[in-house]
């Protein structure tokens, strides 16, 4: 845990959005950055409002794949939900 708290400092230490993208190239794999990316999308997906099954179908995948993603949307006070709205509007219920 202790590596992962320093991380995490780390990652909140970068400002610059090139020396970002570099840090994450050295450290991600491909399928990891893919599968951030993915997990982003379908964050801000499901913050905008579309249903579960219509972004399950679009991107071929399980349900469960969206429902960790749905809960972390719905949590109260969940950064995640601050970070989108913050981003793109506050979510509609």
């Amino acid at each position: 845990m202790k590596s992962l708290k320093e991380l995490q400092k780390v990652f909140a230490g970068i400002t610059d959005d090139r020396e970002m993208a570099s840090f994450f190239e050295e450290i991600f794999t491909p399928r990891e950055m893919s599968d951030l990316e993915l997990r982003w999308q379908l964050l801000r997906e499901l913050h905008a409002g579309d249903p579960q099954r219509n972004i399950a179908a679009r991107h071929k995948i399980s349900l469960c794949k969206i429902t960790r993603g749905s809960k972390i949307i719905k949590k109260p006070g969940s950064i995640t939900r601050k970070l989108l709205d913050s981003r793109y509007g506050k979510r509609e219920k």
